[in-house]
């Protein structure tokens, strides 16, 4: 048994999120065979994600604010603190936080089996996304 250590908490590189977002990593993989990877997630007003993929999907529990969750086919999902959402495997999406609220999420996923191939991330997520979600 072990007490992890902390590690820093990190800005979200500006290739993958619009706005101030930091990442505290919780856990990762240890030995061969572990594909778990947790994260809390910190969204400043009006911050989001490009959009992205994962190879066996995502679960995020908003543990304050109200987090938005977007797809392709124009879908948005308002989850408040408390809630978990789901995304499956491939699915394009992306997760912002309100304009007026800083929004936080422990982000739950499993490492793909080339762990390089866990999230694909792509384009920003535009304004016009965003204004939709907020609609």
């Amino acid at each position: 048994m072990n007490i992890e250590p902390s590690a820093p908490t990190t800005k979200g590189p500006s290739e993958r999120f619009a706005g101030d977002v930091w990442v505290d990593q919780i856990a990762s993989p240890h030995e061969s065979g572990q594909r778990m990877v947790v994260a809390l997630v910190r969204f400043a007003p009006g911050a989001r994600t490009a959009w992205h993929s994962h190879a066996r999907g995502q679960y995020l529990r908003v543990t304050s604010g109200v987090g938005r969750f977007g797809t392709r086919d124009g879908r948005i999902v308002e989850v408040r603190a408390g809630q978990t959402i789901y995304t499956p495997p491939g699915e394009d999406h992306f997760h912002s936080a309100s304009e007026d609220a800083f929004m936080e999420h422990i982000a739950m996923i499993e490492n793909a089996d080339n762990p390089s191939e866990t999230t694909v991330w792509k384009e920003h997520v535009t304004a016009a996304e965003c204004r939709r979600a907020s609609s």
